[in-house]
């Protein structure tokens, strides 16, 4: 995930093998080109999460999964001031088992949006063959006789 802090504006973008492989051994802080992102300028590394969803935490070293008492920050929303728990984060390197990576746009801007228009023309083929099976449907409904109502003499 890319976002922009100047636009608010944020991007994901899918990492193949070749392109993550130069992400493991870094840390939450550092910068990195956002080439590998195929973007222009420069990324700092703000955070992620594993596949079961435990957060990265930039004061836990390494890139294991730890239970610490937190009592405030990252993992960890308090009820009342003062509480403390102990909750399951991750360290703060990147190994293979995260799978979402946080970062921001330091340098550089993210691409701009297709503009409506694009968008529009792209809903239109759906649009269009609604469209077409109202016709069909109404064509089906004409065909069928009328059910005759005659006099019923049986009682």
């Amino acid at each position: 995930m890319v976002s922009d802090p100047n636009t608010g504006k944020s991007l994901s973008k899918e990492l193949k093998d070749r392109s993550s492989q130069t992400l493991l051994g870094m840390k939450i802080g550092q910068e990195i080109d956002a080439t590998i992102v195929e973007l222009d300028g420069t990324l700092k590394i703000s955070g992620g999460s594993d596949k079961v969803g435990s957060p990265m935490r930039r004061d836990v070293a390494g890139g294991g999964k730890n239970h610490i008492l937190i009592t405030d920050g990252v993992g960890f929303r308090s009820k009342s001031k003062g509480q403390q728990k102990r909750k399951l984060v991750r360290g703060n390197m990147i190994t293979e088992e995260i799978y979402q990576i946080n970062t921001v746009l330091i340098k550089g801007k993210l691409p701009e949006e297709k503009p409506a228009e694009e968008a529009k023309a792209k809903e239109k083929p759906a649009e269009e063959a609604k469209a077409k099976e109202k016709p069909a449907e109404e064509a089906k409904a004409k065909e069928k006789p009328a059910v005759e109502q005659g006099n019923d003499t049986t009682n």
